[in-house]
């Protein structure tokens, strides 16, 4: 199925695998964008078609204005992959915010009629679970000293002015998308949910992590892997190998 403009636009797929029988979608962490993804699709290629999700605000879409409403996101990734979504047995894998976004873009497929294979959600509390957290009004400072202590952005582009002054808005505006979202503690999907946590992450506990089982009506499962917020980062040869048997399976 070849991609609209719309579609290419919010989903980058960096290496094409058009006969694949599974379709993966990959959503970033806030501040983070689809080439964070490039190293999974890489290596998935062989077992899925993969599409990372590209955010306004950032790269090549950098002069776009990044909303700071969750759900005005959720609701553009939606209206652009929609048809996407269709073409064949689709699994969502987030990180961090990206799981968030994951699970609301689920909740309108399903009330549209879609049907998604799994979702894997990682690095990121159950949607109820909210904490008094307000990084998006922090001067750009704050900012920068927050992405460092959680290292989810490459430390040479925080120390470069002129890359900052391009990629801030844009991560303010995730900040504040994510930190003003709130979720009823009664929201589900059908879909099965995967949740991906590191053991020593300060922005997940291990309950607020097994809480995204009161956001399923399908199966759930809970793996917690050595290291913080970016535990995947030394953990990708595992979590590669976990999306590899899900997506095998469906083959």
């Amino acid at each position: 199925m070849t991609m609209s403009t719309e579609e290419s636009l919010w989903a980058r797929c960096f290496h094409p695998a058009p006969d694949s029988s599974e379709q993966l979608f990959c959503f970033p962490h806030a501040g983070g964008s689809a080439s964070f993804y490039f190293p999974v699709s890489a290596q998935l290629a062989s077992v899925a078609e993969v599409f990372a999700v590209q955010y306004p605000g950032r790269q090549d879409r950098r002069k776009e204005t990044s909303p700071g409403d969750l759900g005005v996101l959720a609701d553009q990734v939606y209206e652009a992959l929609r048809k996407q979504l269709r073409a064949r047995p689709t699994t969502f894998f987030g990180h961090s915010m990206g799981a968030t976004i994951a699970f609301e873009v689920a909740r309108r497929f399903e009330a549209d009629g879609g049907e998604l294979s799994h979702l894997f959600a990682s690095g990121r509390r159950a949607p109820s679970r909210h904490r008094d957290e307000n990084v998006h009004t922090l001067s750009d400072d704050g900012i920068v000293a927050e992405l460092k202590l959680l290292s989810g952005t490459n430390t040479a582009l925080l120390g470069d002015e002129e890359i900052l002054r391009m990629i801030l808005p844009a991560i303010r505006s995730d900040y504040q998308a994510i930190e003003t979202y709130r979720c009823d503690p009664d929201s589900t999907v059908r879909v099965p949910i995967s949740v991906l946590t590191g053991d020593n992450d300060p922005k997940t506990t291990l309950d607020e992590a097994q809480d995204w089982s009161r956001h399923t009506t399908g199966a759930f499962d809970l793996q917690v892997f050595p290291g913080g917020h970016f535990y995947l980062s030394a953990q990708a040869p595992a979590v590669i190998a976990l999306l590899r048997k899900h997506l095998s399976a469906g083959t």
